[in-house]
């Protein structure tokens, strides 16, 4: 009906203008009816009328196929999933954001709710085919999920023994050990033995024999020398003298850097409780090699972990090339001599600096990067710090923390950040920070937290060796990316990357989004790779992924709730309505001139 009314009223309205407004006759009937097509082609697109659609796709579901690596895993029923979704409609996948498709699973994840939000804005019945071994399952809304039918394939149960984790260190210093944390579980009635083993190429660098408990899972400490060793280590842990279904869950990656000098170097001159808090607090929140120092009067230094006498000399080769230098006290000939990007510098008066004595009441800096560290926890209630070094910040400085002396009077900045060209710097000019810790509760989670806030701040500056970008990450699960993170000057821009590694050398671009991360898919393998600008590294993605391992389907069976319905389509979906409408203007256009018209 509306369709004839369209078509009257531009037929109307064509007669009306060439009859009765421009009197020009039966002569202008070709220039009237070229109008009436054009004027009905337009009224049909902006009211984009709908109608049905016949035909052989007409209201077939939408089938949602699960295509994470689960699907293939042992047990797993990709064949019978893919041959289902084919003859039951029009098939999309579903798992992860990866923007490569391949003809068998490849997703590391099992993500449902992007899918299923997409497909619920169509009209069209929607099908779920999936192992129902889900990651996302809490964040699918439950009336999507109860208008969308589930057809369920779970994966057959098998022996099966894995390794679910590995903890360590990411950097060690030459010399130390490296102590690798590896929990092992089995799944499906496995084995209640297994056998450790670490390895870097053909050599092994450590075994263990572990018994599985009652659950069926035990952790594994394996203590590695690093004597001998340099560079980026790909270690290889995994099990040994054993087969199971699923063999690829059964060795892990992990890389480390071994350095000829320590990431953290701490110098306590002369040592107090602050140092030795602080020194427990960098030792348990930082992820790189820490190496601390004490001098006590004018004796020689000693190492903070053994107190065994060291040279000034390794001293000084080692605060030259750290990466974040921590001074309590005073060591300005260490201070000449560093090319740290980070410094934390913590005075007490050692330097001839004036401090005030007293009871001064901390308070947490309105903006700053260790705001976080005291949300939600009273500051103010804390132990009080017993003196304070007055100083003056720039005003482009950031002031973690303030603090008032017995409540009353003007508030001192006792915690500052200062980004310089090259490096940044952070002073703290109070002593008495070990008091929060030394009570325990809020006040210790209030201080390792800013302890951890500020050096994430400090190791944030640029890094000559990761150049524009950093990877938080040198390992990834298969079928997840590797997400890098600006850290150049300026606003983030595209940047080349070369990768040396599997198969032979690929340049791709890090395109940055708003947030100053870039993703970059790739198979698995170990990469060396170099970025434009300077900046190189190692990258490894692993072929373990946690969709090998055996998980509980978090879904069920149900048919589609709603019947088929005939497809619908709109009049701005059809690109010939448009042509239609443009030609009918030309048309009339070409009458118009040979009328003498304009």
């Amino acid at each position: 009906m509306r369709l004839l009314l369209v078509i009257l009223l531009a037929t109307a309205a064509a007669w009306f203008t060439y009859w009765r407004l421009e009197q020009l006759g039966a002569r202008a009937w070709p220039a009237a009816l070229a109008r009436a097509v054009a004027w009905a082609a337009l009224g049909l697109l902006v009211l984009d009328l709908t109608c049905a659609v016949r035909g052989p796709t007409a209201g077939r579901p939408l089938v949602l196929l699960d295509a994470s690596l689960s699907m293939t895993a042992a047990g797993g029923r990709w064949a019978e999933a893919l041959d289902s979704a084919r003859a039951r409609g029009e098939v999309r996948l579903f798992g992860d954001a990866a923007p490569f498709r391949d003809t068998l699973p490849a997703f590391g994840r099992s993500d449902l709710e992007p899918a299923l939000r997409a497909a619920a804005a169509s009209d069209r019945p929607v099908l779920i085919i999936s192992d129902g071994e889900l990651t996302d399952r809490d964040d699918v809304a439950p009336d999507l999920l109860a208008r969308a039918g589930v057809l369920l394939l779970p994966r057959a149960t098998a022996p099966d023994l894995a390794v679910v984790r590995v903890s360590g260190p990411a950097r060690a210093t030459a010399g130390d050990t490296v102590r690798l944390d590896v929990e092992v579980r089995a799944f499906g009635g496995g084995p209640d033995t297994a056998r450790v083993t670490v390895s870097l190429g053909d050599r092994v660098l450590g075994r263990q024999s572990i018994r599985l408990g009652a659950d069926g899972n035990s952790v594994a400490t394996l203590v590695l020398p690093t004597a001998g060793l340099s560079g980026d280590l790909p270690l290889r842990i995994g099990l040994s003298g054993h087969t199971d279904a699923e063999p690829r869950d059964d060795a892990r990656l992990h890389l480390l850097r071994v350095s000829p000098t320590p990431g953290i170097v701490l110098l306590a001159s002369p040592p107090d409780w602050d140092s030795r808090f602080l020194f427990q607090a960098l030792r348990d929140v930082a992820d790189l090699p820490l190496r601390a120092y004490l001098r006590m009067g004018g004796g020689g230094w000693r190492s903070m972990s053994t107190l065994a006498p060291v040279s000034a000399e390794e001293v000084q080769q080692a605060a030259r090339r750290a990466d974040v230098l921590v001074v309590k006290g005073s060591a300005p000939e260490a201070l000449r001599a560093t090319s740290a990007r980070g410094r934390w510098l913590w005075p007490s008066g050692e330097g001839g600096e004036t401090t005030v004595t007293g009871d001064w009441y901390a308070a947490a800096g309105a903006s700053s990067p260790v705001a976080s560290a005291f949300v939600g926890l009273p500051v103010d209630s804390f132990p009080p710090l017993v003196s304070v070094t007055p100083i003056e910040p720039a005003a482009d400085d950031w002031i973690g923390v303030t603090a008032q002396l017995t409540r009353r009077g003007a508030d001192r900045p006792v915690l500052v950040g200062t980004a310089r060209p090259g490096r940044r710097e952070v002073l703290t000019a109070a002593d008495g920070f070990w008091r929060w810790s030394f009570r325990g509760g809020a006040g210790e989670q209030a201080y390792r937290a800013m302890v951890a806030g500020t050096l994430s701040w400090l190791l944030g500056g640029a890094d000559s060796a990761a150049g524009r970008a950093r990877l938080p990450r040198p390992v990834v699960s298969n079928g997840r990316p590797a997400v890098f993170e600006w850290s150049g000057t300026g606003p983030a821009m595209p940047t080349a990357i070369v990768l040396s590694g599997g198969d032979g050398t690929r340049t791709d671009t890090l395109e940055f989004d708003g947030s100053g991360r870039a993703e970059l898919w790739l198979p698995p393998g170990i990469y060396a790779y170099q970025l434009e600008g300077g900046g190189r590294g190692t990258l490894a993605v692993d072929r373990w992924s946690e969709e090998w391992l055996p998980r509980p389907s978090q879904l069920e069976a149900q048919p589609i709730s709603a019947p088929p319905t005939p497809g619908l389509t709109s009049a701005r979906r059809w690109l010939w309505l448009f042509g239609l409408a443009l030609l009918g203007l030309t048309v009339e256009w070409l009458y118009r001139r040979r009328l003498g018209l304009r």
